[in-house]
């Protein structure tokens, strides 16, 4: 079977799972994306806690809820398999809560209604039966539902993992820590301080965080960083009632309009962001960082044409240099209604929320700065709140705009031991190292806070839509994740 030849290559060999395991963990598997998980729901959450609570309990993983200090804040879930004498201690990391869903878009099945596909859906998948006991297993198959790859396939690898090494009579090299947090996708807003709380429980000499892709060739991607983020709302202004178009086009200032102008003004016909100062704080990268992303298998073409890109920005950059710069994005805009919901009127607002992107040397609030002077600039007063009847006559142009939580950019050196320890473990795998990967996760909170180093595992198939609808894991990728995992947990 695949996972003993996988691991016998590094003299890591566990006893190759059978089909029947393999269809056992498929069922468990459905049955943790079966419970909602978006992020904003506190109900859903603590399910979530309670459910994963169950699967470390039968592991002997000790686990326990580590509670912030209001009922409010999603608990992170702990557990451990620690060893007399052991040398070292390191935490795995996954995050269980997932994005916000809108349901009449997905084509595969309802979010949290798991589903079985023989191959994505766009290359002529067709929805399967999952598995009996016995019943061979094709790698290529698809599970669809939310957080099936972002992120519960993590929680999945590392508990399976633990399974595999105590079906082999064996255990970690190493005092194994586990914690799986419960509002990452919120922009971990309360990770801090739940950190310093547990400092003592958490103590260690490094964190293993199990999140994202693959490379698109399929290899999977050991990252040393990742960036920073942070999300910014605005809302421009019109009149205070929706109008006619046609009695009033020409004459009162359609909202929509003006936002399509400032975002337009944000960067230039090449991508690049044109923000005053928004490139002025980048950390270059080291020679040997930019040696690393050279030795990776390129893969901007075939993306290209997966994607139908007749163009890409960066005047000519390749997508791993591109994640390496702060980035602007627009994740959504709304004003009125387009299609046969359409109407002849002029609204009363129009909204847009950006996502920045920040690497190593921009502060989260610092690039937020930067943009509210370039917003001023356009001519518009800047609020942190809706406008009086007062401000809407005084000022011909108002945004206002609020301000998520951010947290900076990453990156652990390349000839960082744990770094070093990660990458030559899943050299088996064929596995390509980053200095950084273009996503986000609160990596920065972890150094700040415990004074720890992180490297992060991306393991996911690279089309697995992520964050949108039709969110899938190849199965091929689930029972990999699961072998990569065990061979962290063995590694010296």
């Amino acid at each position: 079977m695949r996972i003993w030849i996988a691991l016998a290559a590094v003299s890591l060999a566990a006893p190759a799972q059978s089909v029947t395991d393999r269809a056992a963990i498929l069922k468990d598997y459905a049955d943790l994306l079966a419970i909602p998980n978006v992020a904003t729901s506190t109900p859903d959450i603590r399910k979530n806690a309670d459910h994963i609570l169950g699967m470390m309990t039968a592991r002997g993983l000790k686990p326990r809820l580590l509670e912030g200090d209001s009922a409010d804040v999603p608990p992170a879930i702990y557990g451990e398999w620690l060893l007399p004498g052991a040398r070292r201690t390191l935490v795995l990391y996954a995050h269980y809560d997932g994005q916000p869903v809108t349901p009449e878009d997905w084509k595969s099945t309802q979010p949290f209604e798991p589903k079985l596909y023989s191959d994505r859906l766009d290359s002529g998948g067709k929805p399967i039966a999952f598995p009996a006991s016995g019943q061979a297993i094709n790698d290529d198959w698809r599970i669809y539902a939310r957080g099936a790859s972002d992120d519960k396939l993590g929680v999945m690898a590392i508990l399976e993992a633990v399974d595999a090494l105590k079906t082999a009579g064996k255990r970690p090299a190493y005092n194994l820590k586990i914690f799986f947090e419960g509002e990452e996708e919120q922009g971990s807003p309360h990770l801090a301080a739940l950190l310093a709380k547990h400092r003592e429980t958490l103590k260690s000499d490094g964190w293993v965080i199990f999140d994202g892709p693959s490379h698109p060739s399929g290899a999977p991607q050991v990252s040393l960083g990742v960036r920073g983020d942070v999300n910014v709302d605005i809302t421009v202004y019109g009149p205070v009632r929706p109008l006619h178009s046609g009695h009033y086009g020409n004459w009162v200032p359609n909202p929509a309009m003006e936002l399509a102008q400032l975002l337009g003004s944000m960067k230039d016909s090449s991508g690049r962001v044109t923000v005053a100062g928004w490139y002025d704080d980048v950390v270059p990268l080291t020679d040997a960082e930019r040696a690393a992303i050279r030795a990776v298998p390129p893969a901007d073409a075939q993306l290209r044409q997966e994607l139908g890109l007749g163009w890409t920005e960066g005047n000519g950059a390749s997508l791993l240099d591109a994640i390496q710069q702060p980035s602007l994005n627009i994740n959504g805009f709304r004003a009125a209604d387009v299609g046969d919901k359409a109407r002849n009127v002029i609204p009363t607002t129009a909204a847009a929320t950006l996502d920045l992107r920040l690497v190593k040397g921009n502060d989260w609030k610092r690039q937020v700065e930067k943009l509210i002077r370039h917003i001023q600039a356009r001519g518009f007063t800047v609020l942190d709140r809706a406008p009086t009847m007062d401000e809407r006559r005084r000022f011909a142009k108002i945004a206002m705009v609020a301000v998520g939580t951010g947290y900076n950019a990453e990156r652990t050196p390349l000839d960082d031991p744990l770094a070093i320890s990660v990458a030559t473990a899943v050299k088996p795998f064929g596995a390509v190292v980053l200095p950084s990967t273009g996503g986000s996760l609160p990596l920065f909170v972890f150094r700040e806070t415990l004074g720890a180093p992180t490297v992060t595992l991306s393991l996911a198939n690279y089309d697995n839509n992520q964050h949108a609808e039709d969110e899938n894991l190849r199965l091929g990728n689930l029972w990999r994740a699961i072998d990569v995992a065990t061979a962290i947990m063995e590694m010296r």
